[in-house]
Order: structure tokens, then sequence, then C-alpha cells
């Protein structure tokens, strides 16, 4: 398998860390999203994404498969040793649920290209800029936090004690927040979770700064 990603796309992340979880070899493909003007924008890239996005995987048959929930929903189905989601139906809809959260209420609001529009498009200062990206996260995280600290089924992940979905999205967005400084541990069970989960390789191997693009 081929994996096109950023060392900083939380969206890749996520995958980076589903591939390392089920022990997955794939060969590492970096897209640039600022040098040159993008990466994403070459000709080459387009033919793969037209949506011109990462992380885009491209299956042992040469499919290539854009948005990351797809892609580990993908890899869910066709390496299912360990699960990343629940056994029971209103389980999976809870752990997809809190997933979604992250990578459709928090996520799209503050990612690269949103917030280049701010600044470049609209005329948005850096400090308006920060002050959106920070709205958005602490109302999300402040939700998230709710859910988790208040449902029996938070163990020492998202849903019981081994990784699913849930937490493949939110050590990405953690990672992100405090590259703006946002104070996680304002939101414990949030901080906890990341935590637990950092200390697993698969997770652990996955973070921005061992991926060779980040040097």
């Amino acid at each position: 398998m081929k994996l096109y990603s950023y060392f900083r796309s939380s969206a890749s992340y996520r995958v980076r860390i589903a591939l390392n979880l089920k022990g997955i070899s794939y060969d590492y493909l970096p897209v640039h999203l600022l040098r040159d003007g993008g990466e994403q924008f070459a000709p080459s890239y387009r033919e793969i994404n037209p949506d011109r996005l990462v992380p885009t995987l491209v299956d042992d048959a040469g499919v290539p498969i854009p948005q990351s929930l797809a892609i580990i929903e993908y890899l869910e189905e066709t390496h299912p040793t360990p699960p990343l989601l629940p056994r029971k139906p209103a389980d999976r809809a809870y752990v997809r649920s809190l997933a979604l959260q992250i990578a459709s209420e928090i996520h799209p609001l503050n990612n690269l290209r949103v917030l280049k529009y701010l600044t470049e498009n609209l005329g948005v200062n850096e400090g308006a800029k920060n002050a959106w990206y920070c709205h958005w996260v602490e109302a999300g995280f402040s939700s998230l936090e709710a859910r988790l600290a208040g449902d029996a089924r938070t163990g020492t992940f998202c849903y019981g004690d081994a990784p699913t979905l849930a937490d493949l999205c939110l050590v990405p967005q953690v990672f992100n927040a405090r590259r703006f400084s946002i104070d996680v541990n304002c939101y414990p069970t949030l901080a906890r979770i990341n935590d637990n989960a950092l200390q697993l390789e698969a997770f652990a191997k996955a973070a921005p700064d061992r991926q060779y693009d980040a040097l």
C-alpha cells in the first residue's frame, strides 16, 4: 500500500495510527502542503486525488481511496484485527459519533486551507485567526469532555480499554490544539485518554515529529 501524507495533517495522522495498529506495512509518500505553493496542487497528485487533499491511500490493487475515515473503515473491513469498532451496533454508532464530532465538527473549521482563506482572502489578521481556531476547538473539546466524562463506556480510551476509531481522531486533534497553545489540561478526560494512547508505539510512531518529511 501507498499512503500520500503530510506529517502535520491530522487526517493523515489518523490513518498512520490505523495502519500501525493493524500492523500493515506501507510506503510513505510525502505531499508537502506548503512547499512551492503546495505540492497537493501538482497535476500528478491531482490525478490521484482530484480534491487535492491528504491523505490518499492507494491499495494493493492500485485503487486510490481519499478521506481519512473512509480509509480507516476500508482498513477495518480488509484487516479486521485488531478491531477499531465495537461489536454491538449501538456501541459502534457511539464510537463513530465521537469520531465524527472531531472529524466533521471541529477539524474542518481549523484545517490549513480554512485558516489560509481567513488570512489571504478575508484579510483576517493573525490574532483573529488564532482566536477563530481556539474558539472552535475549545467549544468542541468542552462538548466532547462532557460526553466522555459522563459515559460509563469511557475507559482507558474513548471506549473501553482498547483504542478505537474515536481515539484515532482525538489524538491528532489534541496535537493540533497544543500547537495553538490551547491548555488541554482543562479537559482532563481528553488529556488522560491522549496520554494513554501515546504510550502505545502505534500512536507514538505515527506522531508528526517522527515522519521523515518533518525534518
